[in-house]
């Protein structure tokens, strides 16, 4: 049995692979946004360790790892799972750009925030990344993209930002015992993500060709294989996967090493400039 973190975990994928790993008698510790939506599904799969966090607000996500840390003396994976794209550019009260602090900044703060729990447990870091990652481009000079803004570039960025940032855990801490990987869990049928920029995405998804694309309960499963699956045997630390559980090539920026260091680094020097610091 593995003690497993799920953000975004109130409906989606992230929802779906509570549903699944719970059935299988993990320990879940459920993350999401909206508290009535997070109830629904953690009563629905018997889970009683919920954690209200809204990713727009940097101090809540500093919270939550705080609660984690409560919560439990052991994590063996950390799903990093909540996202969304946005219409923007929109700055959030902590400096940043809405789609880059809610799908890269708030997770990279959370995993580092829980770093000492994870590598004490030899635990594993999940990314949801996303296809659109192969389109994406990290500009230093405008890491958050809010000088170029566009909905869907935004959205491509920020997944590619998200898979540089396994490939640095890795090369920083895989040899203290932490493991991770990010994977694209394909276009699903049925999801919310991308409804507020692109409305016409809703009324797909609602529509009968939805059984085209593959369902939430499939998403899930992927999201949930690579959760339950052991590092080095499932999965190797450091890669990407595609919704089909093989490796997959995403951008070529990805297999940058020097792009991944001064990444982490800016990301550091940014969160230090709204007075979030690290010890060590």
């Amino acid at each position: 049995m593995k003690t497993i973190v799920i953000t975004g975990a109130s409906d989606g994928i992230g929802a779906q692979a509570a549903r699944q790993l719970a059935r299988q008698g993990h320990r879940l510790l459920l993350v999401g946004r909206t508290e009535a939506k997070l109830a629904a599904v953690a009563a629905e799969v018997g889970v009683e360790e919920c954690f209200v966090a809204d990713f727009e607000r940097l101090g809540e996500v500093r919270r939550l790892a705080r609660d984690l840390r409560a919560a439990t003396d052991r994590i063996d994976v950390l799903v990093n799972n909540a996202g969304g794209s946005f219409t923007g550019p929109v700055i959030t009260e902590d400096g940043f750009e809405r789609t880059f602090q809610v799908n890269y900044v708030a997770g990279f703060l959370l995993t580092l925030d829980l770093m000492e729990i994870l590598t004490a447990s030899q635990g594993a870091v999940v990314n949801t990344s996303s296809r659109a990652a192969t389109k994406g481009t990290v500009d230093l000079g405008d890491l958050d993209g809010r000088q170029r803004f566009k909905t869907y570039r935004a959205y491509q960025d920020v997944k590619l930002a998200s898979t540089l940032h396994i490939r640095e855990l890795h090369a920083r801490y895989h040899d203290q015992g932490l493991s991770a990987m990010a994977f694209n869990p394909g276009f699903i049928g049925g999801t919310s993500v991308g409804a507020e920029p692109f409305p016409i995405l809703t009324r797909f998804n609602r529509a009968p060709l939805t059984w085209i694309f593959p369902s939430l309960s499939w998403g899930g499963a992927r999201l949930a294989y690579f959760a339950e699956g052991t590092p080095g045997q499932a999965w190797q630390s450091g890669c990407y996967y595609r919704d089909d559980h093989r490796l997959r090539h995403t951008a070529k920026q990805a297999y940058d090493p020097q792009l991944s260091r001064q990444l982490w680094d800016t990301t550091i020097e940014l969160l230090a400039h709204q007075g979030i610091v690290f010890a060590g």
